[in-house]
């Protein structure tokens, strides 16, 4: 699909033009994983030309430092980027870690990563999917008998958040730091959660539109436990976290805190000028498998690489999760089954997901032949525009540095569309 340079997200366009002064870079050597190589052609006659490979940009670290310090200037204490692609691993950090040690930010430190948590409950389900113990396109009533008021609402629905099932979140979370404080400590069942999105009324009836709504990855969550016996967390140790070794990747909920070197999270109140909050610790009850995962920038690199490549589902399977539909008018964000995708400026396309929970922000992105992967975080939250200067990585990383005067056309005809919003926010 060709897709206009007008239309196509341009987060953090105008963000990544030079490294900021305070943007400390450090460079890794490791090697990333080299994909599959191609297979042997015959030979051709005379007359035949072999398409010339489209030249992959080199990542443009300046740009994606220059972006890591604009989500700074716009309210996050700190922040940090992690790249991987033929020629290894690049990092690249901005601020602290924690503002009251004055820890400088760390690409070894773990986080809270939000909704790119779907990610992982997308896979495990379509796992199950692949196992044949679960179908696409079955009501989800026929597994969790009486559940929804609609047995018309499917499992594909859910995926692609296209149920009709409210987001129970907009209303929990209406005042930004009374709602979190309500349930920083509380522990809520999945049944309670989806009994908060049945109070609402549906948004659209179901596989009419696309509409995000964390409720449909609670249901998720219901289905993986009721159709393996087990909790969501020791699916996703068994089936994810084991397999590729994700030593710094968990699932702890209830438990509260961030074991081993992590970064603090700090929440933006709604009223102007009030005091960060120190949002770290909280069970993230009400997110469950929609959101409570903790990881680490390699970590989620070597996911979203793995599952590119084909690690983690059929090549069927892995096709269905890529196949998207827009989420906006702009033809550049689009969804598939717990994926992302976007379009970006130079025609690179990703897939990942965004998260965000209370003190954090999270991009995990891939290409499609998952040769190149970007993990970037900043520790705040309630703050759009971090959250989408945060976003300038990836038009950095996967699209290199552009010409002076192709960056500054760029900047005066492509708007700098505002980040997704995985969570309500007030600011």
């Amino acid at each position: 699909m060709t897709v206009s340079p007008h239309r196509r997200l341009a987060a953090g366009a105008t963000l990544i033009a030079a490294v900021v002064a305070g943007v400390a870079p450090a460079t890794s050597a490791h090697a990333a994983p080299s994909a599959p190589s191609a297979p042997t052609v015959p030979s051709a006659p005379a007359v035949t030309r072999a398409a010339t490979p489209t030249p992959v940009p080199a990542p443009d670290m300046e740009g994606v430092a220059g972006a890591l310090s604009a989500a700074m200037t716009n309210g996050a204490p700190g922040a940090m980027a992690r790249f991987t692609g033929p020629d290894g691993v690049q990092v690249r950090t901005a601020g602290l870690r924690d503002r009251v040690s004055g820890a400088a930010m760390d690409t070894r430190a773990r986080f809270r990563i939000g909704s790119v948590s779907k990610t992982f409950s997308s896979v495990v389900l379509l796992q199950l999917v692949d196992e044949g113990r679960v179908e696409l396109d079955a009501p989800v009533n026929r597994y969790l008998p009486g559940l929804l008021p609609d047995d018309r609402i499917t499992v594909r629905h859910l995926l692609t958040h296209r149920s009709g099932l409210a987001d129970y979140t907009d209303k929990m979370f209406a005042q930004t730091v009374p709602g979190f404080e309500a349930v920083r400590n509380r522990v809520f069942s999945y049944q309670e959660l989806l009994d908060l999105s049945l109070s609402e009324p549906r948004t659209t009836e179901p596989g009419v539109a696309y509409k995000y709504s964390n409720a449909n990855f609670v249901v998720v969550g219901m289905l993986i436990e009721k159709t393996t016996g087990k909790k969501v967390g020791q699916e996703y140790e068994r089936r994810i976290i084991k397999p590729l070794k994700l030593r710094n990747t968990s699932y702890v909920h209830p438990d509260t805190r961030i074991k081993g070197l992590h970064a603090r999270g700090y929440l933006h109140p709604d009223e102007a000028g009030a005091p960060l909050v120190d949002s770290t610790e909280q069970t993230v009850s009400w997110a469950q498998s929609a959101g409570a995962v903790i990881s680490d920038p390699a970590d989620l690199n070597t996911f979203m690489t793995a599952l590119m490549r084909g690690r983690l589902l059929s090549p069927a399977m892995l096709d269905a999760m890529t196949t998207v539909t827009p989420t906006d008018a702009t033809n550049t964000r689009f969804y598939g089954l717990g994926l992302r995708r976007y379009n970006l400026t130079c025609g690179a396309q990703v897939f990942g997901h965004t998260g965000t929970v209370q003190g954090f922000y999270t991009y995990a992105f891939a290409t499609r032949d998952g040769r190149r992967s970007l993990s970037a975080m900043a520790n705040t939250s309630n703050r759009g525009a971090a959250n989408t200067a945060l976003g300038g990585t990836l038009e950095a990383a996967f699209c290199g540095k552009k010409p002076a005067a192709a960056g500054a056309r760029s900047a005066r005809s492509v708007p700098v569309l505002p980040a997704e919003a995985d969570l309500p926010e007030r600011r």
